[in-house]
C-alpha cells in the first residue's frame, strides 16, 4: 500500500470574530465526514490511523510523511489540495508511508511536538520514531488559496535523504526529538480531559468530539496557569518565526536567505543573502519549520552555531548569538493560540502598540507604554476587561510596575510570567485625553 501521515484536524473557537486565517467552512460537520468518505480507502493515504502507519513504515522500510490537517479551516487549503492531487509530487509521496491524520485526541505528544497554531503541518518519522524535520508554512496558513509546493517539495526530498543514510545520521537527528511532556496524550490534560475521549464520534456531533491542535497548546498553557505557576516562554511564544534572528528565507527551498535585517542577529553573525543554511547545531535543515523548531528550542540567551553553504557552493560556520530576553520579542499577535492567552492576561483585550506618528498626535514620547485596545472579547472570560469597565479606544499607559514601551505580545509574556489567576492588576489609560485608573482581571 502507499501510505503518508497525514492532518490533524484543526479548529479554532472563538467568542469574537477570529482571525480570517482561523476561518472555518459553514458545513464543519460535513467538510469533516465528507473527506472520511473521500480518503478513508484512497489508494495511497491511511486514514486516521498513526499505529498503522508506523506498522507499515516498520514493515517496508519506508520514512513516514505525517501531514496534520484542519479540514473544516479554510485556511491552507490549497496546499492540502496540492498535496493531494498534484502529480508532480506523487513520485515522492510514494517513497513514504502515508497516513491522513484529521484529530489530535490520542497522538503520542512525545513524537507530535509542531507548530499546534497551524491547520496543516508535517512531520517526517523513520519506523522507529525518530524524527527527520517538520513542515509548516504560515505563507499557505494566511492565504487559503495558496497552492504553491515547491518548499514542500524540498522537504520531502530533505527527508529522504536523511532516511537513507539513517541511521549512520542519527546523533545529528538528536536536537530534532521533541522534549519531555508531562502528558502522553492530550485528552490526559486536565483541560481537554473533561470533555473529550480518544476516539473521534462518528455516531454523533463528530466536530464537537474532536481535538483540535490549537486545543493542545492552550491546554498546556492553562495546565500550568490554572495551578497558579508562570507559563513557560516556550508555550508562550512557540515555533518562533526566523525572522526573530533577522533572516527572511524563501518559501521555495529548505532554508535559502532572501533577506537579512541590517543590524540584527544574522547580520552580526555574517548571514548573508543568497546562503543556505544547511544546519543548526548540527541539525541539518529540510524546512523553515526546522528553522522554527531550532529557535524553539533554544536557550534564552543562545549561541547557536549555524552552517551555510555560500552560492558558491563553499560552506562557512557562524555562530548567530541571541540576546537575553530575545524570546519575549516574538510577535505572537496572530497566532490563534493568543486569543487563550488574552483571555487569561487581559481579559479580552486586542491591544496594538502605537505608531510613532499616533503617538505624536497624542503627546506620548516614543519610549514609554502605549498600547491602543483595538478590541474587547464579548464573553466569558473574554468579556472580562469589558466588565472590568475598558473600552475600545482606551490606551494603556501604564500596567502593573510596566511604563516602557512594549508590544502586546510582550505584554502578555510578562503577565502570564508574573501573576496568577484571580490577581488584579492596577492600569492607568487614556481615554479622551484623560487619565483614568482601572484595574485589569487576570484569569
Amino acid at each position: 500500500m502507499k501510505s503518508l501521515i497525514c492532518g490533524v484536524s484543526l479548529l479554532a473557537f472563538f467568542a469574537v470574530q477570529p482571525p480570517a486565517f482561523a476561518e472555518a467552512v459553514k458545513d464543519r460537520e460535513g467538510a469533516v465526514r465528507g473527506d472520511r468518505a473521500a480518503m478513508e480507502n484512497d489508494a495511497r493515504w491511511i486514514y486516521n490511523d498513526v499505529q498503522r502507519g508506523f506498522d507499515e513504515a516498520k514493515k517496508t522500510g519506508r520514512p513516514l510523511l505525517v501531514v496534520l490537517r484542519c479540514v473544516p479551516c479554510v485556511s491552507c487549503m490549497g496546499i492540502d489540495a496540492s498535496v493531494l492531487q498534484e502529480a508532480a509530487l506523487a513520485p515522492l509521496l510514494d517513497q513514504f508511508v502515508c497516513v491522513r491524520l484529521i484529530n489530535a485526541n490520542a497522538i503520542d505528544l512525545s513524537l507530535f511536538q509542531f507548530d499546534y497554531d497551524l491547520s496543516f503541518s508535517t512531520l517526517f518519522f523513520n519506523g522507529d520514531g525518530t524524527v527527520y524535520g517538520r513542515y509548516g508554512s504560515w505563507r499557505h496558513q494566511k492565504d487559503p488559496q495558496d497552492k504553491t509546493t515547491l518548499g514542500y517539495q524540498r522537504a520531502l526530498e530533505g527527508a529522504l535523504a536523511l532516511h537513507k543514510n539513517y541511521p549512520a545520521n542519527k546523533t545529528s537527528l538528536t536536537g530534532k526529538q521533541g522534549g519531555p511532556t508531562p502528558f502522553k496524550t492530550p485528552v490526559e490534560i486536565p483541560i481537554l480531559a473533561e470533555k473529550y475521549g480518544r476516539e473521534l464520534d462518528w455516531q454523533g456531533k463528530v466536530v464537537q468530539s474532536c481535538v483540535h491542535c490549537h486545543m493542545v497548546g492552550d491546554a498546556f498553557r492553562a495546565s500550568y496557569h490554572d495551578k497558579g505557576d508562570p507559563v513557560p516562554e516556550q508555550l508562550i511564544y512557540p515555533q518562533p518565526a526566523p525572522e526573530t534572528a533577522g533572516i527572511t528565507l524563501a518559501a521555495d527551498s529548505p532554508a535559502r536567505v532572501e533577506s537579512v535585517t541590517p543590524g540584527s542577529p544574522a547580520a552580526a553573525a555574517g548571514i548573508a543573502p543568497g546562503d543556505d543554511i544547511v544546519s543548526i547545531d548540527d541539525q541539518p535543515l529540510i524546512s523553515i519549520a526546522d528553522f522554527s523548531w531550532a529557535l524553539h528550542r533554544a536557550s534564552d540567551p543562545a549561541t547557536l552555531n549555524v552552517r551555510v553553504r555560500r552560492p558558491n557552493g563553499e560552506e562557512s560556520s557562524m555562530r548567530l548569538s541571541l540576546a537575553a530576553g530575545w524570546r519575549g520579542k516574538v510577535d505572537i499577535s496572530r497566532r490563534v493560540g493568543t486569543w487563550g492567552m488574552r483571555g487569561m492576561a487581559c481579559g479580552g483585550l486586542v491591544l496594538e502598540d502605537l505608531s510613532d506618528a499616533d503617538r505624536a498626535s497624542r503627546g506620548l514620547d516614543n519610549t514609554t507604554l502605549a498600547l491602543w485596545v483595538k478590541g474587547l472579547g464579548q464573553f466569558g472570560k473574554h468579556g472580562a476587561a469589558k466588565k472590568a469597565g475598558f473600552r475600545k479606544e482606551d490606551v494603556i499607559i501604564s500596567i502593573d510596575r510596566f511604563t516602557q514601551r512594549m508590544t502586546e505580545s510582550e505584554l502578555i509574556g510578562q503577565l502570564l510570567r508574573a501573576h496568577k489567576a484571580g490577581e488584579q492588576i492596577p492600569t492607568t489609560v487614556l481615554r479622551a485625553g484623560k487619565e483614568v485608573s482601572l484595574t485589569l482581571p487576570m484569569q
